[in-house]
């Protein structure tokens, strides 16, 4: 199960809610720990029996004392690397996503980014532009594990079902602006996700929806807002520095280049 913050019912501003020490931060914390246990629960309903909650928000948003006791937590900062995640990851037969945002830019996407929303302005790969969906779907994909279920924003939603035929989406919120949304309750958002994720679970006994593989070779671009993030990146093997503020990597592996 992979976890953001930003596409939580509740949860509509950066500066306030989702960045590190903000005023509500830990509030923040425990709706998205509530909407967790209850994919948890709606899982565990379906006949899943091994579950690994994966803490994907930048500095770490799972509430640890009250995540579900039937759940295990992948977290830590810096993570280790992805090879030796990887090798835990492995045994998993499907991928879920609790919590998610749509891709920088996107139209009405509730606090909409790409990976960094202080730094980044776009992700493409071969050309098109993509957000956190499709690099988690595409990655897992490689190995074999489709991304089976959503729950965010309604942007997020769209943004799934456009990349992957035949998923399992929960809207917990209208975005209305980059910082603005209507939410359901919480309530209402734990309800949802939980009755969903049995539903996706089910469906994908009964009509396995396939990995999400896309034929190589992979180019991807991302342009910062700043240069000097670009220059972190310079002399890197393997990277091109495009212009002031982007860089390139291609490989016909996507596991390689799609966290650029």
């Amino acid at each position: 199960m992979l976890t953001d913050l930003e596409g939580v019912a509740g949860v509509v501003s950066f500066e306030t809610q989702t960045y590190g020490g903000a005023k509500y931060y830990e509030e923040a914390r425990r709706l998205l720990t509530a909407e967790i246990n209850a994919a948890v629960e709606g899982l565990l309903a379906a006949g899943v029996d091994d579950v690994l909650v994966s803490d994907g928000h930048g500095p770490g948003a799972v509430y640890f004392p009250e995540l579900h006791p039937a759940a295990r937590l992948l977290h830590g900062r810096p993570g280790a690397p992805r090879s030796v995640r990887d090798e835990y990851l492995a045994p998993y037969d499907v991928t879920v996503m609790i919590g998610q945002h749509a891709m920088a830019g996107a139209d009405r996407g509730n606090l909409n980014h790409t990976q960094s929303s202080k730094t980044t302005q776009y992700i493409k790969l071969n050309g098109k532009p993509i957000g956190e969906i499709a690099q988690s779907a595409l990655y897992f994909g490689s190995t074999g594990k489709p991304l089976i279920f959503l729950s965010g924003d309604e942007a997020a939603c769209r943004e799934a079902e456009e990349l992957i035929a035949g998923i399992t989406t929960v809207a917990v919120k209208q975005g209305l602006g980059r910082n603005s949304a209507i939410s359901v309750s919480a309530v209402e958002s734990q309800r949802l996700i939980r009755e969903g994720i049995e539903r996706a679970v089910v469906r994908q006994r009964e009509k396995p929806i396939p990995p999400l593989v896309w034929d190589g070779p992979f180019t991807v671009e991302r342009r910062f807002l700043q240069s000097d993030v670009a220059d972190r990146y310079e002399g890197v093997a393997g990277v091109e520095r495009v212009d002031s503020v982007t860089v390139r990597r291609t490989s016909d592996d996507v596991r390689e280049v799609i966290y650029t």
